[in-house]
């Protein structure tokens, strides 16, 4: 097979569009019951890694009219749940359990935690809010209703919509945003999807609801993901490389 340089770039390109973004999930203090960021842009194609840095939450997909109940419990899209993850049991190992989601559109998506009633507190966040279509659709709206939301349910089967994992535990504190990380730099790690990962039912809340499979907007993230040691922020923008390699590996083969 024949190529040019600038074929060989534009593929480089496509794979360095893809971006993971880290979200915090809980923190000490005033970061407690907390995603930080809780307003995030994606692009189609982007990573979301939830990383869970306090107590034993979940991260659950709704719809914005139904918050705090999954998603396919009132649309029949599939959505994504996490699963209840206990961060005491990865800290003995200076680890944190992450779990991961790939955007594959650029609607909305909805997001609380199904612990007792931290999705009522407002513990709740949005991913691609769109008030230029909608204004009435913002996230503040979204957690009035959660407020006032009867329930807080959690779906059926733990990692379903995505990949749970272990990252290096952070040091800084949630609320900052950090400068892109080169991929293979001195706070990249690429984990194994599944390996490490705790998954524990939460007290005070019972996991029901029918959330499960891959998700509306969301798809399971395939193959090692790329974990980001949090430093100083809570939200990482990062290159990632797995998408590089494998079209090296195509390009090569052809």
């Amino acid at each position: 097979m024949y190529y040019t340089a600038a074929s060989f770039l534009a593929l480089l390109g496509l794979a360095s569009a893809q971006r993971l973004h880290v979200v915090s999930v809980s923190g000490e203090g005033d970061w407690a019951l907390k995603f930080s960021p809780d307003n995030l842009k994606a692009a189609v194609g982007d990573m979301i890694q939830f990383q869970f840095r306090a107590g034993n939450h979940s991260v659950v997909q709704s719809n914005f009219d139904n918050p705090c109940t999954p998603i396919k419990m009132h649309t029949g899209a599939e959505g994504f749940y996490s699963g209840y993850q206990l961060v005491a049991a990865s800290e003995a190992m200076d680890m944190i359990p992450t779990y991961t989601v790939m955007v594959r559109d650029d609607k909305p998506m909805w997001v609380y935690c199904s612990q007792a009633r931290h999705c009522q507190n407002g513990m709740t966040m949005v991913v691609n809010e769109n008030t230029a279509a909608n204004s009435s659709r913002s996230l503040t709206e979204y957690r009035r209703l959660a407020a006032e939301a009867p329930d807080n349910l959690a779906g059926d089967v733990a990692g379903t919509g995505g990949e749970t994992g272990t990252a290096p535990e952070p040091t800084g504190t949630p609320g900052n945003e950090e400068t892109p990380t080169t991929p293979g730099g001195g706070n990249t790690a690429v984990e194994t999807p599944g390996a490490g990962a705790t998954s524990s039912p939460g007290s005070g809340a019972t996991p029901t609801g029918t959330a499960g499979g891959a998700a509306s907007g969301t798809q399971p993230a395939n193959g090692p993901a790329t974990s980001i040691a949090q430093g100083e922020g809570s939200m990482v923008t990062v290159t990632s490389p797995m998408g590089f390699f494998a079209l090296v590996a195509a390009l090569f083969m052809l």
